[in-house]
């Protein structure tokens, strides 16, 4: 029998300043079942893309079914939705309407059911139906009682997040053995998508992972890096190669915007979409990630907005991390503005130069030329495009790197309607995948993670934080092995308690050592590495 079961909600939400007539109950036609084919094609090569003009004209306010007004969707979103999703133009605006309402009560149930929460994920055609699945059948009343539909599951997703970690660092880097893997929480289980499963199974059960959690698909996608201040708009790198800009940051007065890694290297010069003098790549990670940042002249104003294709402007609200199953759209200065559903987060993609982790998998199509441009839902930032297959033509799949993680990397603030935050500080150490927490004595020092060290299998970007005591001074040290010896790659040592490191490495063995040069107290370090963390025992 099955472990998974469902339970439906028997309630309705009341919607503040807002009234939703009751949604139809269009089918459900579950893409994520356990035996739902995987949407494959021939892999088709993607170049630098040259310079051409890129096709750019908003849309009215939203009219909610009952007769009620709501706050109008970003110009050219509603066409863009129906055209890619299938959907009349009334069940577009539904769809968004209920993606505002159930996401932030998926984000709320995560939080109150922790390691318990299995992931939630929107359901039906117009988004109607949030599922939160739990690994507890005594989590089913509160979840009913959110306005959510339950799942019990096998497995949380910390579990999930964990194996499928083990799997990024047992599988070989080649896209013959794995061309994706990622967590697909319909499903409950991490999917490996392989050319040769019988290999790819093979690897995975000598590794002595849980099987019972991963499943095996037969793919021929094979994701390549889209080569090619405004969302969406084209720029050049080195007056030769085309990339798209992702969204308006700042780092302190500092104007710039954020984009793909593999676009450009750190120090290679950009032109704008006119051809003028622009900025210069601050920082490149490629592969491990794929994210950069570009530092723009005076003569560039950062916006927060979105090209649209049409000639409007999406505003930039926030950077609300959207749940599988809610649309999101992107805009790249080759195929302007198309849009899609979020399928899968967390997916790790072998691209012919390398690994990439974390990314989020999407239904958008791409080209080349769009890789750097926007990923965004409604009016929050999601990240930026990645790489892909298939193209805009007969439809594809995109890859797009998640905001947060660049934001975090190198002290960016997010332009938004909002205002200008301020860049986040040396002494918040958010948005790590990895943290630790300790405390230590004056004139004391500790090793991390967990007094041992870990294991980076591919070259790339080490970053560290270190948030210590009010009045203390500590510092921060970035050891790797090197044969018979630790020593010392990288430091940080202000006369403050918080720190911060980034260093571009080789593969290797590495630890982080945090010492107490006066004063005492708690402190926390979060720590991001190429590679999954893979912990070891001293050598």
């Amino acid at each position: 029998m099955s472990r998974r079961h469902a339970v439906t909600a028997g309630c309705v939400l009341a919607i503040t300043a807002l009234t939703l007539a009751a949604a139809p109950a269009d089918a459900d036609p579950r893409t994520g079942g356990p035996g739902a084919a995987e949407p494959v094609g021939p892999a088709v090569p993607i170049a630098t893309k040259t310079p051409g003009t890129p096709s750019r004209a908003g849309t009215p306010g939203v009219t909610v079914p009952g007769g009620a007004r709501a706050a109008a969707p970003p110009p050219g979103m509603l066409e863009a939705l129906q055209r890619d999703l299938g959907l009349t133009r009334a069940e577009a605006e539904t769809r968004l309407l209920n993606e505002a309402r159930l996401i932030p009560i998926a984000e709320q149930m995560s939080r109150r059911l922790g390691d318990r929460f299995g992931g939630a994920w929107l359901r039906a055609k117009t988004a109607h139906t949030l599922v939160v699945a739990s690994t507890r059948a005594a989590d089913i009343p509160q979840i009913l009682a959110a306005g959510a539909q339950a799942e019990i599951v096998p497995t949380s997703l910390t579990e999930l997040s964990a194996i499928k970690a083990k799997l990024d660092a047992t599988l070989p880097p080649q896209p013959l053995v794995s061309s994706v893997r990622y967590i697909d929480v319909k499903r409950n289980k991490v999917v490996v998508l392989a050319p040769r499963p019988d290999q790819t199974e093979n690897i995975i059960e000598s590794s002595g992972l849980d099987q019972t959690a991963v499943i095996v698909l037969p793919s021929t996608e094979a994701p390549l890096p889209l080569y090619d201040l405004v969302g969406g708009n084209a720029y050049y790198i080195n007056t030769v190669n085309r990339c798209s800009v992702g969204f308006s940051v700042l780092k302190g007065n500092q104007q710039g915007f954020v984009t793909a890694g593999h676009c450009g290297r750190q120090g290679a010069p950009t032109l704008g979409f006119n051809r003028q003098a622009q900025g210069v790549f601050q920082g490149s990670v490629f592969p491990g990630s794929d994210y950069a940042w570009v530092a723009t002249n005076a003569a560039w104003t950062a916006v927060a907005g979105v090209d649209n294709g049409e000639g409007g402007i999406v505003p930039v609200a926030g950077a609300r991390v959207a749940i599988e199953g809610a649309s999101v759209c992107r805009s790249g200065s080759t195929t302007d503005w198309y849009c899609g559903l979020i399928q899968q987060r967390d997916a790790s993609v072998t691209y012919p130069q390398g690994a990439v982790l974390e990314l989020t998998r999407t239904s958008v199509c791409a080209e080349p030329g769009d890789s750097g441009g926007s990923f965004i839902a409604i009016d929050q930032a999601q990240g930026v495009t990645s790489g892909g297959s298939g193209d805009c033509a007969s439809g594809g799949v995109t890859y797009f790197q998640p905001i947060a993680e660049i934001l975090t990397a190198y002290g960016l603030a997010l332009r938004t309607t909002a205002g200008n935050p301020p860049p986040p500080t040396t002494g918040t150490c958010t948005g790590y995948p990895t943290t630790f927490t300790g405390a230590l004595a004056a004139g004391r020092s500790v090793y991390h993670p967990r007094s041992v060290y870990y294991r980076a299998g591919i070259p790339g970007n080490h970053f560290g934080c270190l948030d210590g005591p009010a009045g203390a001074d500590f510092d921060l040290y970035l050891q790797k092995w090197s044969r018979s010896a630790w020593r010392v790659v990288a430091s940080s040592r202000s006369a403050g308690p918080d720190e911060k490191i980034t260093y571009t490495g080789t593969p290797g063995f590495y630890r982080y050592r945090v010492a107490s040069v006066a004063g005492s107290g708690a402190y926390t370090v979060g720590l991001r590495a190429p590679s999954p963390l893979s912990v070891r025992s001293a050598p």
